[in-house]
């Protein structure tokens, strides 16, 4: 069968090349590839900067954005043929340690976890795959193509778990958040922000008109450039950071403001040195009972949330969001990109 695979640690290795049909075993299930998404992660493990292949391969199958559709299940199975699911990406260190041993292997503590198309484990990136069953999560079949939307969505579930967790911790009735970037995580930010009924902020480096639509037609805001200028205008309860930019960063500690929950989303390769104050800037953090939380990866209970908030939204909306999908023949031309892309999609079947 055919796959998209990259040779971990060498720079524009990815090709499409030949993997022997998958084997399911007893617990797992067998699917057909329907299409995988492609991110920043993917395009750092072409880039040779990330990445591991399996114990004694030389060649990692990539796609840890995941659609397929069940072709075989085992007996007893809670799941049918013709399932439309999605592939957990994370698996729990073999130890395992605490927070593995209790399923929240997206809080692993010692490192030692997989991951699907990422680390020492094949990708969903293939005409073919197999995935355990617990850690298979069943899509709302009227999803179609968008269901490859859920392992975004499932990073973005457990960042709004995780503010609200924290807020938690008080009285918290939150009414407004600014998200920072308008990428898909952004953009799904914002769609899950308005489906918990917050007032919803998007700030974007550029104008694109493409994604200021999308943010409007969620009934949110959308601001171009100067975040500074609408955090003192807007005065967040939540501000969230898909960017990981030195200066945005910057901007946000500056503006902190009481009891206001930010959570850091985004990664950025190092950049110059940006000058703070830091002492004052943390004497308003203590001041203020302001919480920093950085969020990453997802559980399945997570994913299961994913799940529901994307059945939940407008599919139309949805749809917006895939701007290009590419046939696993040209699959390299997904990771050009092109002017208006939000989220490319590679079609395994094509």
């Amino acid at each position: 069968m055919r796959a998209l695979s990259v040779e971990p640690g060498t720079a524009d290795s990815l090709a499409v090349t030949e993997a022997a049909l998958p084997e399911p075993a007893a617990d797992e299930l067998l699917v057909t590839g329907l299409a995988i998404g492609v991110c920043g992660t993917d395009r750092e493990l072409n880039g040779g900067q990330y990445g591991w292949a399996p114990p004694g391969q030389e060649r990692l199958i990539i796609g840890h954005e995941s659609l397929g559709r069940v072709e075989a299940v085992p007996d007893g199975s809670d799941f049918a043929v013709g399932d439309l699911i999605a592939g957990v990406v994370r698996r729990p260190d073999p130890v395992p340690c605490p927070a593995c041993a209790h399923g929240e292997f997206d809080m692993c503590r010692n490192g030692e976890y997989t991951e699907r198309g990422i680390k020492e484990l094949n990708g969903f990136g293939s005409e073919q795959w197999v995935v355990k069953q617990d850690f298979a999560i069943r899509l709302d079949p009227a999803l179609g193509q968008t269901g490859v939307l859920m392992e975004p969505t499932s990073v973005v579930a457990k960042a709004w778990d995780e503010v609200f967790e924290v807020g938690g911790r008080a009285f918290f009735d939150p009414q407004t958040a600014v998200i920072i970037g308008g990428g898909t995580i952004g953009l799904l930010t914002a769609l899950l922000g308005r489906q918990r009924g917050l007032e919803v902020h998007v700030v974007n480096s550029s104008q694109k008109p493409n994604k200021e639509k999308l943010v409007r037609e969620l009934g949110g805001q959308f601001h171009v450039g100067d975040l500074p200028q609408v955090l003192a205008e807007v005065q967040p309860d939540i501000v969230l950071d898909t960017t990981g930019d030195s200066r945005t960063l910057a901007d946000i500690l500056e503006a902190v403001t009481p009891y206001q929950v930010v959570c850091l989303l985004g990664m950025h390769d190092p950049q110059g040195a940006t000058e703070l104050d830091l002492a004052t800037i943390g004497k308003q953090i203590v001041l203020d009972n302001v919480a920093i939380v950085g969020s990453v990866n997802a559980n399945v209970e997570h994913w299961r949330q994913a799940a529901e908030a994307l059945a939940a939204a407008d599919p139309q909306w949805l749809s917006a969001l895939i701007t290009r999908t590419v046939p696993l023949t040209r699959a390299l031309d997904a990771f050009d990109h092109e002017p208006g892309d939000i989220k490319v999609v590679i079609d395994l079947q094509s």
